[in-house]
């Protein structure tokens, strides 16, 4: 995997993980709007928080991926997957 194809894998590891990190601990707002009863955006969402848990999970799942597309355990040039020979 070349730097370019890595960045990419990392890049896209992490927004999925982001996504499923940003709800974990919010809490709504306790009190609506009176005339809508809309709550909004959580009181505290520590953003900066979730950000770096983001960024430490996408790491270690990177460096799996990373572990994976490299290795032969997965590979279609040899192995169960591999292509048949003409």
């Amino acid at each position: 995997m070349g730097w370019v194809s890595g960045t990419v894998v990392y890049f896209l590891i992490w927004w999925v993980v982001l996504f499923a990190v940003l709800p974990i601990g919010t809490q709504p707002v306790a009190e609506g709007d009176s005339q809508s009863g809309w709550r909004g955006a959580p009181q505290e969402p520590r953003l900066w928080r979730k950000v770096l848990i983001t960024t430490l999970v996408s790491t270690v799942l990177w460096f799996g991926a990373y572990a994976l597309i490299t290795s032969d355990w997965l590979s279609f040039r040899s192995g169960l997957l591999a292509m048949p020979e003409k």
